[in-house]
């Protein structure tokens, strides 16, 4: 090959380079969809796993989701709290002391079930009663309870030292379930509106925006220390103002294009109260026993009614499951039997 031909092809190399190169429209992806009930969720089992390496039975719920659950939403941890302190204002004398009721009473409500260790003296006799942390307290193949500590350390407790008061479960009879179940999605949404409100007014109170600039003139200094002062901010709200000068430029050359209307769009109070509703459902709750303010001059109604109700038809029954899982156990009696007003 010649050096005229090589210059030539050489030529025509670079003019294929400088050609602007074809400008194709892709879609503009901003995220991937959630997803709703990923596996089914957690409250669909039917079957109990049982640990061989540690030999206890897996709880089919996970228990740190239940322990978290009642301080990320307002009105579940305060029906569980609420539950618990009814049930335990009317206990009178037994073997657990008052502090221990409303924690057993607590774990029981929370958890589904709580296991009550039996203390002994020298002699080796029952002389009180201490509600183990359900959070913490796995079920053996035996009956008895393993309660998980420290640095992956274990303490056991055969079954005749321990008495399992636990909520019917009809899919497995190991643990207990909690009576709530149905309305942890509602917690879980009221929490994630919430949420969402407030990084709406951390980021300045709006949706974030596009800013779309076609003005030739726009400086490309000016327009590069736009981008770092958006960049470098957490949230537009956390810079006041920002100036930009373009002489000679374009109406409508800089505009600011907001992604989405919150207030207009935005479903908040409606997702709030809703959500609300179904977690007092879920816990058959009334909503004049939860502190609701109500939306209406007719009120909520007379709330030592609505007590008197609930206490016969919900307090009650968990009182009697507990007095009775301690009256069958053959080695408690007397002095420590668990003794409760079940008057009106």
């Amino acid at each position: 090959m010649g050096n005229l031909e090589i210059e030539a092809e050489i030529a025509a190399n670079d003019a294929e380079s400088n050609e602007t190169p074809e400008q194709t429209n892709a879609p503009v992806v901003f995220s991937l969809p959630e997803t709703v009930m990923p596996n089914m969720w957690l409250t669909d089992y039917d079957s109990l796993y049982y640990n061989q390496m540690d030999d206890y039975w897996e709880p089919p719920v996970d228990r740190h989701l239940l322990a978290n659950l009642t301080r990320r939403n307002a009105q579940h941890g305060g029906i569980v709290q609420s539950r618990a302190n009814m049930a335990a204002s009317r206990y009178v004398s037994g073997g657990l002391s008052v502090q221990d009721v409303e924690a057993a009473f607590l774990n029981q409500i929370q958890f589904g079930d709580v296991a009550l260790l039996k203390i002994r003296n020298g002699f080796r006799q029952v002389v009180r009663l201490f509600p183990l942390p359900s959070y913490r307290t796995r079920a053996a193949k035996d009956g008895g309870a393993v309660v998980l500590e420290r640095n992956q350390q274990v303490k056991r407790y055969k079954a005749k030292d321990v008495i399992w008061v636990r909520q019917y479960d009809p899919v497995q009879q190991i643990y207990g379930c909690p009576d709530y179940l149905g309305g942890l999605q509602a917690a879980l949404l009221n929490e994630d509106a919430t949420l969402f409100r407030r990084k709406y007014f951390l980021n300045g109170a709006h949706m974030g925006f596009i800013m779309y600039a076609t003005d030739p003139n726009l400086d490309p200094e000016v327009e590069q220390e736009i981008k770092e002062k958006i960049q470098d901010s957490k949230g537009v709200g956390n810079f006041k103002s920002l100036f930009v000068n373009i002489p000679n430029g374009k109406e409508k050359g800089l505009q600011i294009i907001p992604v989405g209307n919150f207030e207009s769009k935005d479903e908040f109070m409606n997702v709030k109260n809703v959500s609300a509703q179904d977690v007092l459902n879920a816990h058959r709750f009334p909503p004049g026993l939860a502190g609701i303010i109500p939306a209406n001059t007719a009120g909520l109604g007379d709330p030592a009614k609505y007590d008197e109700v609930y206490f016969k038809n919900e307090t009650k029954p968990l009182i009697k499951k507990m007095i009775n899982a301690v009256a069958q156990d053959p080695e408690v009696g007397g002095k420590l039997e668990l003794v409760f007003d079940l008057e009106k």
